[in-house]
């Protein structure tokens, strides 16, 4: 590749490709330790170019990451709009210049910041946990989130979140890029490498200490059998036949209880099909139907709010004495899926969704108690969000985590999976264990190190069961939040009003 136009073109791509790679859904964590170095080569080399060939450079390098990272958006498309491929591709296409834009406008902070002499580190660090913290995505994605895959890498997510994880991951492709440059003829960067060394040995020295210390739980911890039961039956299947997907909850949960006792049985999102009608308290025995354990399930409800009927896409707790006293109201629902934006303006939008479901968002966030135990029950897409979980665990202070999911829409694509990985996140975040519950796979059951203690397969009718342990306290990333965002923000505005260098030549010189 040469500084030409073409070379600098493939230079942007061939970061998104090493970006989509690394990504959850691919798994190739190491491309992620050099996936900014062909972006940042190429923007070097653009910098006298003006702002829109930077611009243009950065969005290449984002549509191709986005190309490469959301194939499995297509299936969503698919399932909701009946077939209609010519308004996936325009909905699929849309949300990609939106996010292959945010790289543009990376892009752009990236060449303020060089062209005031500041290094490369300043300038592609912070810059990039900045576009990740306050650029809104549907789906959220920070690069450092494919860590999970690496369990002594991950574990400073306790800290920061997911972008300290990124910062991670950007301070580590900065010590490459200048290493190269180095071998190219530039400075030696000793001070690049020495700061390097020592933020790579403490993360890794962290999370050495984090895995053991979740290695054993003392004798006498607090415990908890908690079953799983995956029915691998789609959302289809379930409307039009909802008395025999209640029969087959009910005949799988008896089969794992042959099995052993359990102190909680966990049923997936919508997993009872008529929904409740509140308010609460409720007789549960009605689900239950002759089961007599603790049952946490997700179905439709209803109730009344201001004269108002409201549908909610809910949890409940059947406790032991086979009453409902607790609930969960979805507050993050997801556009087209379970509400359409603009729906009661342009109301011919729904009869493009015809498998849409309208439910109406909650703003609470209830702990269910099962005994003295709290349980925060995030539903479905509400786990991918680390700042919602945050959100709930310091509203509730949980005891463990309990996500309901439906991924059938997805179908044998790479979106179960990913779903997995930023739950398994959560748990670190949060410190947690985690049960994830699932019509089709993948269910899992999570220890606070973000390790699967056991998971189910795809498209599989499959009960899982592990013993997990209630814990207390807030992690500094449940109490501080997203703080690195906050200071990469100081930095880069640091190096927008002060000069290092007066000139850009002078730090392209550096290099």
């Amino acid at each position: 590749m040469s500084g030409s136009p073409v070379g600098l073109t493939l230079a942007a791509a061939l970061g998104g490709v090493l970006y989509f790679l690394g990504y959850l859904g691919w798994d190739v964590w190491p491309c992620l330790l050099v996936f900014l170095v062909p972006l940042w080569w190429a923007l070097e080399r653009v910098g006298e170019r003006g702002w829109r060939a930077a611009f243009l450079t950065g969005t290449v390098f984002g549509l191709v990451a986005y190309a490469g990272g959301f194939v499995w958006l297509w299936r969503l498309f698919d399932a909701f709009l009946a077939g209609n491929r010519l308004a996936g591709a325009v909905m699929w296409g849309g949300y990609g210049l939106w996010f292959a834009g945010g790289f543009g406008a990376y892009a752009l902070l990236f060449r303020a910041v060089r062209r005031r002499g500041w290094p490369v580190l300043a300038a592609g660090v912070p810059s990039l946990l900045l576009l990740e913290w306050l650029q809104p995505q549907l789906f959220p994605v920070n690069a450092g989130s494919a860590l999970v895959n690496v369990p002594i890498a991950v574990q400073t997510a306790d800290l920061g979140g997911p972008l300290l994880l990124t910062g991670l991951l950007g301070v580590v492709n900065a010590a490459l890029f200048e290493t190269v440059a180095w071998r190219r003829g530039g400075r030696r960067p000793v001070g690049v490498w020495l700061a390097t060394a020592v933020v790579v040995a403490a993360a890794l020295l962290y999370g050495r200490a984090r895995l053991t210390r979740f290695a054993t739980m003392p004798a006498d911890a607090p415990a908890l059998r908690v079953g799983v039961v995956q029915a691998n039956l789609g959302l289809l299947e379930k409307r039009t036949q909802g008395i025999v997907a209640h029969e087959k909850h009910l005949e799988q949960t008896r089969e794992l209880l042959a099995a052993g006792d359990v102190d909680l049985v966990v049923w997936p999102e919508t997993a009872y099909v008529r929904a409740l009608r509140r308010p609460l308290p409720l007789d549960g025995h009605l689900v239950l139907a002759g089961l007599s354990v603790p049952l946490l399930f997700g179905t439709g409800s209803t109730h009344e709010e201001d004269g108002r009927l409201l549908h909610a896409n809910s949890v409940f707790l059947i406790g032991a004495d086979g009453m409902i006293r607790d609930a969960y109201d979805k507050n993050l629902l997801i556009p087209f899926a379970e509400y359409v934006p603009l729906g009661d303006a342009l109301p011919a939008i729904r009869r493009w969704f015809p498998n849409l479901q309208e439910f109406d968002a909650s703003t609470e966030t209830p702990a269910l108690h099962l005994g003295p135990w709290r349980l925060a029950t995030p539903i479905c897409y509400e786990v991918v969000r680390p700042d919602f979980v945050r959100r709930m665990v310091r509203a509730s202070e949980p005891h463990l985590l309990v996500t309901l999911a439906n991924d059938a829409w997805f179908g044998d694509s790479a979106e179960p999976w990913i779903h997995l990985a930023l739950a398994r996140l959560r748990a670190v975040e949060q410190r947690r264990y985690l049960v994830r519950a699932t019509n089709s796979g993948v269910s899992a059951i999570v220890d606070p190190a973000g390790r699967v203690v056991v998971q189910s397969r795809l498209f599989m009718r499959e009960n899982l069961r592990a013993t997990v342990h209630p814990l207390e306290g807030l992690t500094l990333y449940a109490r501080a939040g997203d703080w690195p965002g906050w200071l990469a923000a100081g930095v880069v505005v640091l190096c927008l009003v002060r000069h290092r260098r007066s000139a850009w030549s002078a730090a392209a010189s550096a290099l």
